[in-house]
């Protein structure tokens, strides 16, 4: 594979932003393996990543964290994060930068062997919101026997998170809309409505009270609810609320929290083996042709179906 085709961002702002181009692929050196891209997954932060009023010098950027292929070829005396890795293998990369693309070049440390468990648009959206989740938890530290409440519980996150905590042990109280109630059900959560009551709703689904919460929505209301639930703020944290917890003293996990990256890398071996064991998995709504892309980026900022999309090439 010696060219791949990439959409990257000319200009800050939506979707029109984005542009088609070819690239050269140079042979893989030591440590390095070319990946011809089956899947690429679809985060809320690949839009962000151009979103208007951002330096222009920082132009064109390259789009898209995480993808799933099969290896083209691999740089000599080099092994997967996972160990071994052949031309031909299915594989998994994260964390990347150029996702967007029908082939790349990434360090061998990023990339994984894909459980078979999971098709090529599950497995490149299965490491950014899987250990997302896994840091929201271990932030909060969840125990077996703990209530947990889960704000956007129907969301990429969301769905990961609640997986994630049921097999921890946990009753998981999910908020969502009423349309996704038997997904959120379907991950053995108890569901609960958005909206003016929700303090009321929660606190009937959980008379008990509720341990620990974990916000990937970041509005005022989940925010609300949630500090009215809790007492220690040490056991709320938030993938989106940055401003709010500044404010009101719980805590954050993301581009803002230095640890995140490091505990993100560390968890993605555990990540793909719960979903090679057929214990976490990933709901897809929609897939589109690569050359769709700026299409499915305008659905990804829309009120898309339950799930998550993927570009296929």
């Amino acid at each position: 594979m010696k060219q791949a085709r990439r959409w990257v961002a000319t200009g800050f702002g939506g979707p029109e932003m984005l542009e088609e181009t070819l690239v050269d692929l140079p042979d893989p050196r030591r440590g390095e393996v070319t990946v011809e891209v089956r899947a690429a997954g679809m985060n809320p932060a690949d839009y962000k990543h151009f979103g208007p009023g951002q330096d222009p010098k920082l132009l064109p950027l390259s789009i898209g964290n995480e993808v799933s292929g099969v290896i083209a070829a691999i740089g000599a005396g080099t092994d997967i994060a996972s160990g071994g890795g052949a031309v031909g293998d299915e594989v998994v990369v994260f964390q990347v930068s150029d996702g967007y693309s029908s082939g790349l070049n990434a360090a061998a440390a990023d990339v994984f062997a894909k459980p078979a468990t999971l098709t090529f648009p599950q497995a490149a959206n299965l490491l950014l919101v899987g250990t997302t989740a896994a840091e929201t938890l271990d932030v909060v530290g969840l125990a077996s026997g703990e209530t947990l409440l889960v704000h956007a519980a129907a969301g990429g996150v969301g769905t990961s998170v609640v997986q994630q905590a049921v097999l921890l042990g946990a009753t998981v109280i999910g908020t969502a809309a009423e349309r996704d109630f038997d997904a959120v059900r379907g991950f053995g959560a108890i569901p609960v409505a958005y909206g003016p009551g929700l303090e009321e709703r929660v606190r009937a689904a959980a008379p008990g009270g509720v341990d620990a919460v974990i916000d990937t929505i970041g509005v005022d209301e989940a925010v609300d609810v949630s500090l009215a639930l809790i007492g220690d703020r040490k056991r709320f944290v938030s993938t989106a609320a940055f401003a709010r917890a500044q404010q009101d003293g719980f805590q954050i996990v993301g581009a803002k929290n230095p640890h995140s990256g490091l505990f993100r890398a560390a968890a993605r071996a555990a990540i793909l083996e719960l979903a090679a064991q057929g214990k976490l998995t990933v709901p897809i709504a929609a897939t589109y042709s690569l050359s769709e892309t700026p299409r499915a980026v305008q659905a990804l900022q829309g009120a898309h179906p339950y799930g998550k999309l993927a570009l296929v090439p």
